[in-house]
């Protein structure tokens, strides 16, 4: 007798591919379509997990097209809590296909909040970018400056990206009543004050992400038609949730949907999915690439991910070239430098 399950590779196999394999050898990639080589210019955006993929992808000198930078002067710390070098340009965390869709329009003229500023006791703060300005802007004019220099640092990385890293982070998502404008948190947890008559929650469905991601793939090749897309998801849980539900459903519900999305936008031409979700969170590693909040991602989990996409997405040979070496000193506090990461929606759980 034969069936289509019996000569099938030890890949497609539980017991073969994640049960007798030692954790840090499982790798559920089969194949990608591409090499990124040292040269390709890559652009990153999405949720806190992205910030891991492009410290990587800088660190093994690979071309992180970086169109906003600090200015040379500012100590690196202090330019890192001001956002600079995080992502390729200084849009903060964006944690929805909403965001992103809102982020390219902007960008390019085609769309204006009507909530387009908040002041507090004299300070002035992006509402779609909250945290990149601790402390906020000194005045309107410094506001309106940097908003239409980050503008034009988006555009310039867009068009200049010979690829997009988009790491999908959550699917719960506030907005404006008035013209439904995307925020990446919820008025009042950063910036601004709460208005329930202003501010309306959604929890965006699988039809309404892919809807959001395709119209933004598609506004996004009529800028850059050589553009190729890796989506990632984000293993991260929600630090808490708006509906009146467990936060465990919730996380559940969230990254059920963001993955099937995925799945669905890799029918696109040059769209392509990378499986960091299941890497840090299939059984194979018993919870071991968590930290003890049960929601950070560990470096041994960053580095598998990355191990994999170096392994299987770049110049292999070039990547193994530029491996960093050992950290020196203080090994546990130099690691957790490595792994902090800038996350608005972490201020979700602070009260």
């Amino acid at each position: 007798m034969t069936h289509p399950y019996m000569n099938a590779p030890d890949y497609r196999r539980w017991r073969r591919a994640v049960a007798d394999v030692a954790p840090a050898a499982v790798d559920p990639v089969v194949s990608l379509p591409f090499r990124i080589s040292q040269e390709d210019r890559i652009v990153t955006a999405g949720s806190c997990f992205a910030q891991h993929i492009a410290r990587h992808l800088r660190d093994h000198g690979f071309s992180f097209l970086v169109t906003e930078p600090a200015h040379p002067v500012l100590p690196q710390e202090t330019a890192e809590a001001f956002n600079y070098g995080l992502f390729s340009a200084r849009y903060g965390n964006v944690y929805t296909s909403r965001q992103l869709l809102q982020l390219v329009r902007r960008a390019y003229g085609r769309f204006s909040p009507m909530d387009d500023i908040w002041e507090d006791d004299g300070r002035f703060f992006d509402p779609f970018r909250p945290a990149i300005q601790p402390g906020g802007f000194a005045s309107r004019q410094e506001y309106e400056i940097d908003r239409q220099q980050h503008f034009q640092a988006v555009r310039r990385a867009f068009e200049e990206a010979d690829y997009f890293i988009f790491t999908l982070g959550l699917t719960e998502c506030w907005v404006s009543a008035e013209d439904g404008a995307a925020y990446p948190v919820c008025p009042g947890t950063i910036a601004g004050s709460f208005d329930a008559r202003r501010h309306k929650f959604i929890n965006l469905s699988m039809a309404e992400v892919v809807a959001d991601m395709t119209t933004a793939i598609n506004e996004l090749r009529t800028i850059n038609p050589k553009l190729r897309i890796i989506l990632t998801v984000s293993p991260v849980p929600l630090a808490a949730t708006a509906e009146d539900r467990h936060v465990l459903v919730s996380t559940a519900y969230s990254k059920a949907v963001l993955r099937v999305a995925a799945e669905e936008l890799v029918r696109l031409p040059d769209v392509f999915y990378f499986p960091s979700y299941e890497v840090i969170t299939s059984p194979f590693s018993r919870g071991a690439y968590y930290a003890d909040d049960l929601r950070n991602i560990r470096e041994e989990g960053v580095e598998h991910v990355m191990r994999l996409f170096f392994t299987h997405a770049t110049d292999r040979e070039a990547a193994q070239s530029l491996l960093p070496s050992k950290p020196s000193g203080d090994f546990l506090s130099e690691m957790k430098d490595l792994v902090d990461t800038i996350c608005e929606e972490a201020a979700l759980d602070q009260n």
